[in-house]
Parts: C-alpha cells; structure tokens; sequence
C-alpha cells in the first residue's frame, strides 16, 4: 500500500498538498500520513510558562492536524494517520521517513510567491538522499486541477 506524508500546517500550501496526497491515495488504494509540526520555541522563559507555551503549542498543531484528517475522512471513508512532533521541522521530516520506511512520498505545497518555502528548500536539494519521491504540489493550482492530476 503507498503511504503519502504529509507535512501540517496552517498555510494553503498544506492544505493543497493534503488534498492532493488524499486523492491520489484514494485513487492508488493507499493511505495518507499527517506529520503536524510543533513549532520550536525561541525563547527561554520561566519553567512553568514555558511548559504552558510549548503545550498550548502542541494542543494547537494536534487540533489542526485532526480537523484536517477530518476532512480527510469525509471525503475518502479513510482516516489517515496522525503525529504531532516537536523540533526543527526539517529534523522531525527526516526522523519520520526514517522510522517509516513504507512511505512512498513526501508531498510539501509551493507557496503561491517564490521564496517563501524554507521546507521545500531544504527537501529539493536533498531529493536524491531521500528514501522516497518528493513531489511538489504547487501553490496557484484550483481544487479541479488538484483532482485532476491526483
């Protein structure tokens, strides 16, 4: 079965990508994985406020991630697979496709500007270290286009 990661947050760059890793899942008979990334903290601050800011922090990528699989879920009958991970983005991605072996891509959204996508980057000069396909799903495509060439 081919599993698509997803990488989770709040921009229409995910969201494009989750739709399309989704269609294409449902049309391959696979299924989709949504890696929610919990944003590290800059700052140091006393140990109770930090605890609170890094938990509010969880709680809100958890939220996302699972309002996401929801729609998922209404539009395939398949719940995907769900993780929230803290730490560097581009860390948590390489740890997750290292204890995932099946996975048979990591789909990241382009921003609709250029420059915007520090992931993207990152992922695309390393496409050939990558022990799956990276597929790019770009930022300025309709929902139509989208299913089409899921």
């Amino acid at each position: 079965m081919r599993i698509y990661l997803v990488v989770m947050d709040e921009t229409e760059e995910a969201k494009q990508a989750l739709r399309f890793a989704s269609m294409r899942a449902m049309k391959t008979g696979g299924s989709v994985h949504i890696l929610a990334l919990v944003p590290q903290q800059t700052f140091n601050a006393f140990g109770g406020v930090q605890a609170t800011i890094e938990q509010e922090a969880r709680e809100r990528a958890e939220v996302m991630a699972n309002n996401a699989a929801g729609n998922i879920f209404g539009e395939m009958g398949k719940m995907p697979v769900i993780a929230v991970r803290p730490g560097s983005p581009a860390d948590v991605i390489a740890k997750y496709l290292e204890e995932h072996g099946s996975i048979a891509a990591l789909v990241l959204g382009t921003a609709k500007e250029s420059g915007k996508d520090p992931l993207v980057a990152h992922f695309a000069a390393r496409a050939a270290s990558l022990p799956c396909p990276l597929y790019l799903v770009p930022g300025n495509l309709s929902r139509e286009q989208l299913d089409e060439l899921a």
